[in-house]
Order: structure tokens, then C-alpha cells, then sequence
């Protein structure tokens, strides 16, 4: 392993490393393979390190087949000799706080509730483990952030070293090991003894804050989403911004936000309620009106048709049946334009006329498709003709079927 320069310095931003070669991806990707590096690749649930080979940026490191391959955004000048290595800092100090977090976090389950971790990924904006638990109330995800926060308040040592059989045995491991040679361990004494092969801080204040954002049921276990150091005090700084703005909003303060909250909601839900029956008495008032004005044809039935802009097809659904429920021997033939051409048609119980038919003659017109029933059916098409003549032509159907 003395090759991996992040196991003897984590750290480590610079290095001096000789070429071993070059190759490319099948996708095209290039790659370089040094004698040694300090870019740690994707492994054990944390990401890779990027940065700088020379001029070119590394994009991914990854080992394969036992070499550590740096893939970068264009293939390496030269090809042969010594190149620079430089760290993306920000990020690897990152993973180290976040994976020293787990470690902790983790630990404080195992203390507090005698919960194992069965998975741990490291992403973009939050860290997860999967713990062997039922159930995670409030209280319980309290006392372990405390637990943890704890031990990073003790600012403890953390050591990372690779170990000896007898060593490997006589340690309280966490874990099992992974591997069965080259076993390394990651130790907070007294609290955590760890097989693992990421980077760590040497000590746990350099975690900074670990805050549980929240969790969820996943496979059997519980999904616990977390933050530490740099993205703890992020996310606090983000919550807060946009908890003065709600506040300032709503006018009221972080105290009696909720109950302020509550409130707004009721009166939404009454407000909605109320323009629901609004909306109800309109359009039943809409109906009384377009009977008054609706065509008698030959067989006695009372023909009312009507054109709209904007207009949802729910809405006319509603309109057709509350003058269908008002008129048995009435026929409705209603268009709504915008985006598409709606058409909604309807027929009271004396009628015979099937309404699924007249639309299913009527929307080839505007390459339309639609369904419904013989008593109400609905459908739509693009816009290629006036919404006037295309209720004409189905009234003109009904007419002509009537006197046939």
C-alpha cells in the first residue's frame, strides 16, 4: 500500500508521481496509471478525489484490476516521465468530515439503540447509512445526534492505521473486515473500532456539527440522511434563510410560526370550500340560463350548444350534467379552445341520441381522439377549426338523423 500516498498523509494536496502509462476507455475516456498517487479512488462508499494531473483535469479514479486508473478530460501531454498531482482540497476535506461523521453517527446508533449499519453512501448534498431498526422516532434520532455531537465535541483522536492478525483480534470491531489482508482500521478510542479504507480528520472536531436531516423506511431498515462540518453549518444557513423569509411573509415570529401556519391553512380550506359552492351556484345558474335559451328541434328535444375560451373540460363536464339533471329531453354540445380543442357532448334520459357516436363523427374533423358513454362523452383535437363549426357539424348530424 505504499503506493497510496492518502493512506500516509489524508492530508496531502501535492505530489510528484512517475508516469507507468496511458491508455483510454472503450468509451474514449483517457486514463493514466502513476507508480503512486494521493488521489484516492471511488470505494467503500465515498467518491474520488478529483484535481489536476499536469494540465489536464482528473474527472474519476477508479481502481482496476489492482491499478489505480486517473481518468481525465483529455489525454496527458507528453505520455512518459513525472507529472504534478494537486487535490481538489475542498472536496477531500469534505469526504473526510463525512465519512468520519458516519463513522460516529454510526457508533452512536450501535450505543444508543444497538443498531448496526448495513450501508453507508457518501452524495452530493447528504450522507445516508441504512440501520437495522423498525422504527426511528424523534426522541431516538435526539439522543443519537447528541451521542454523536458528543464525541465530536470531546474532540477525540481519530487513527487510521493498518493492523496485524494478532491486532486485528484482540481490537472490539465494529464490523467484520471486508478483505482479509491489508486490513486497515479507523479508531476513536474508546467509542469506535473501525475496518475501513477512507479517508478520516485526525480528530472528531474536525468533524464539525452532525445534524439528522430526516429518514424514511427502506428495504426492512431505516434510511438516515445526515450532514456534517461545511454542509451541516450550509444547510443551517440555508433553513434559516428561508425560514426569515416565511416569517417575514406571514408576519410573525420563529415562535409562533407554526401556529400562524395552521391557521393559514384552515382559512384556505375554508376559503376553498366556500368558492367550491360558488363555483356550484354559477354554474347552476349557468344551466337555468342556457335551457331558457336552448334550441327546440323536430323530435322535441331541447338542443343547447356553446363555445368557450380557456375553459377546463371539467368544467364543462360539470355544466353539461347540471343541465342534463335539469332537462331529461336535453342535448348539451360544448367546445372549450386553447392549447387543443375540447369538446364535451351530453344528453339527458328521454334522449336516444348516443352521444359517444356523435362525437366519435365529429373529431375526425381536427384529428381528435375522445370516448365517454352513450350519454356523455368527451374528447379533443388541435385547434384547425373554429369551435362554431365544429358544434354546426355535429348539430347538423343530430338534425339530419332526426328527420331521416
Amino acid at each position: 500500500m505504499n503506493d497510496r500516498l492518502y493512506y500516509q498523509d489524508a492530508y496531502l494536496t501535492t505530489f510528484e508521481a512517475a508516469i507507468l502509462r496511458c491508455g483510454t476507455e472503450e468509451d474514449g475516456t483517457a486514463y493514466v496509471v502513476l507508480d503512486h498517487t494521493a488521489f484516492y479512488p471511488t470505494g467503500g462508499g465515498q467518491p474520488c478525489d478529483t484535481g489536476t494531473l499536469g494540465d489536464c483535469r482528473v474527472i474519476d479514479v477508479e481502481e482496476v484490476a489492482g491499478e489505480i486508473r486517473h481518468r481525465l478530460d483529455r489525454p496527458l501531454t507528453g505520455g512518459s516521465g513525472k507529472v504534478t498531482g494537486r487535490i481538489d482540497w475542498q472536496r477531500r476535506f469534505d469526504a473526510m468530515q463525512q465519512h468520519a461523521g458516519q463513522h460516529i453517527l454510526s457508533a452512536s446508533f450501535i450505543k444508543i439503540a444497538d443498531a448496526q449499519t448495513v450501508a453507508f453512501h457518501l452524495g452530493r448534498e447528504h450522507v445516508t447509512i441504512d440501520v437495522q431498526l423498525d422504527s426511528l422516532s424523534a426522541e431516538l434520532a435526539e439522543q443519537v445526534e447528541r451521542q454523536a455531537n458528543q464525541i465530536v465535541l470531546e474532540n477525540r483522536q481519530i487513527e487510521a492505521r493498518f493492523v496485524t492478525e494478532e491486532e486485528l483480534a484482540s481490537l472490539p470491531l465494529t464490523k467484520p473486515p471486508a478483505v482479509t489482508e491489508n486490513v486497515r482500521v479507523v479508531i476513536i478510542p474508546d467509542f469506535d473500532y473501525n475496518p475501513c479504507g477512507g479517508t478520516h480528520p485526525r480528530s472528531t472536531g474536525e468533524v464539525g456539527p452532525i445534524k439528522i436531516i430526516g429518514w424514511e423506511r427502506h428495504r426492512g431498515n431505516i434510511r438516515v440522511q445526515f450532514v456534517c462540518g461545511w454542509r451541516a453549518l450550509a444547510d443551517h444557513a440555508r433553513k434559516q434563510m428561508l425560514l426569515q423569509k416565511v416569517t417575514g411573509l406571514l408576519a410573525t415570529s420563529e415562535q409562533e410560526l407554526a401556529d400562524v401556519l395552521e391557521r393559514v391553512l384552515a382559512e384556505k380550506e375554508s376559503l376553498k370550500e366556500s368558492l367550491q359552492q360558488r363555483e356550484a351556484e354559477l354554474l347552476a345558474a349557468e344551466a337555468e340560463r342556457a335551457l331558457q335559451s336552448a334550441e327546440r328541434l323536430a323530435g322535441g328535444e331541447w338542443l343547447m350548444q356553446a363555445s368557450f375560451a380557456g375553459r377546463s373540460m371539467q368544467e364543462l363536464q360539470q355544466l353539461a350534467r347540471q343541465i342534463v339533471s335539469r332537462e331529461e329531453q336535453a342535448i348539451v354540445l360544448l367546445a372549450t379552445t386553447g392549447e387543443k380543442l375540447q369538446l364535451v357532448f351530453a344528453r339527458g334520459t328521454a334522449v336516444q341520441a348516443e352521444m359517444n357516436q356523435l362525437l366519435k363523427e365529429t373529431l375526425p374533423l381536427i384529428d381528435g381522439k375522445g370516448g365517454g358513454s352513450a350519454a356523455m362523452a368527451q374528447g379533443g383535437g388541435a385547434p384547425t377549426l373554429p369551435a362554431e363549426d365544429l358544434l354546426a357539424h355535429a348539430r347538423q348530424l343530430l338534425v339530419s338523423r332526426a328527420n331521416a
